[in-house]
């Protein structure tokens, strides 16, 4: 088999039902809507390999209004890896994905840490270790001041968002704080928005992300409300490692760590304040 027999065009929308579904089995644990959020946010954003007429692998190249990209949800069919397939896609989401992006690119990813090296030959910088914990949620007593994220206007979630996100991404907020079945929340002072945390049901239990908040008091409070809310069910958080605060609130909370990335970026880092960010949002789409 010859790499060359691939094609890399436009995921349909179909498809990326079933990257979701590999990436269930690949224990991902994915979202129980993610594909429709995903979409939405940027539906020429999903690069498929087609393969004898059949999916064979694909990812995603978002472009967040053009002043960043993110590359997530590689995956190969089971059955093809090991062929050079991935090689390939890669090399082309990469090309594809900037350009679409204004120059310079600037294009983050989060990708194990067995692969750091391989990325790190296509020009990625590795910037900080991103850890994935798992907990039980807990019944918890209503934490003061803080309120559903569906009272505040969202322009003001917008951007506070933007404040803590290398880009905006507007379209993609507006869904992911909706979602059927999940839980948003924030905390509101003198000042405006101090913080604010989203929690969505996936295939097992719920994950939290992003987890933003001004202050490590304000988060806790922030995850010890979603937390409740999902009393007895498995919760997720990923924490980036370079604000110890997000790490040590998960210990905290008796959750274990389970799984971890690399954060890597291609082009100069954004500039975010790392110690507010507690929670990331997804390592599919950043």
């Amino acid at each position: 088999m010859h790499t060359d027999e691939m094609i890399i065009r436009p995921m349909r929308r179909l498809e990326l039902d079933t990257l979701v579904d590999w990436a269930a089995q690949e224990g991902w644990n994915p979202g129980l809507n993610d594909a429709e959020v995903f979409w939405a946010t940027d539906p020429e954003g999903f690069i498929a390999a087609e393969l004898n007429g059949e999916l064979a692998g694909g990812g995603s190249i978002v472009s967040y209004a053009g002043r960043y990209g993110f590359m997530g949800f590689f995956i190969v069919r089971k059955d093809l890896r090991g062929k050079g397939l991935g090689n390939q896609l890669w090399h082309a989401r990469k090309q594809r994905l900037i350009e679409r992006l204004d120059d310079p690119a600037v294009i983050g990813m989060d990708g194990v840490f067995d692969m750091q090296h391989y990325y790190a030959k296509g020009g990625f910088e590795f910037v900080g270790r991103e850890l994935r914990h798992e907990g039980i949620g807990q019944a918890a007593a209503l934490q003061a001041d803080v309120v559903e994220l569906a009272s505040v206007p969202f322009e003001q979630v917008d951007e506070y968002d933007q404040q803590h996100f290398p880009a905006p991404r507007t379209q993609f907020l507006q869904q992911w704080i909706a979602r059927p079945g999940g839980h948003a929340v924030a905390v509101i002072r003198k000042a405006g928005l101090v913080g604010y945390a989203v929690m969505r049901p996936c295939r097992v239990g719920y994950k939290i992300g992003p987890l933003f908040a001004d202050d490590p008091g304000i988060a806790d409070k922030l995850f010890t409300t979603l937390s409740g809310r999902a009393s007895g069910e498995p919760i997720f958080l990923d924490t980036p490692e370079n604000n110890p605060e997000a790490v040590q609130l998960a210990q905290r909370h008796h959750m274990q760590e389970v799984f971890g990335c690399a954060k890597m970026i291609l082009g100069k880092k954004p500039l975010l304040p790392d110690h507010q960010i507690f929670g990331v949002t997804t390592f599919e789409l950043g």
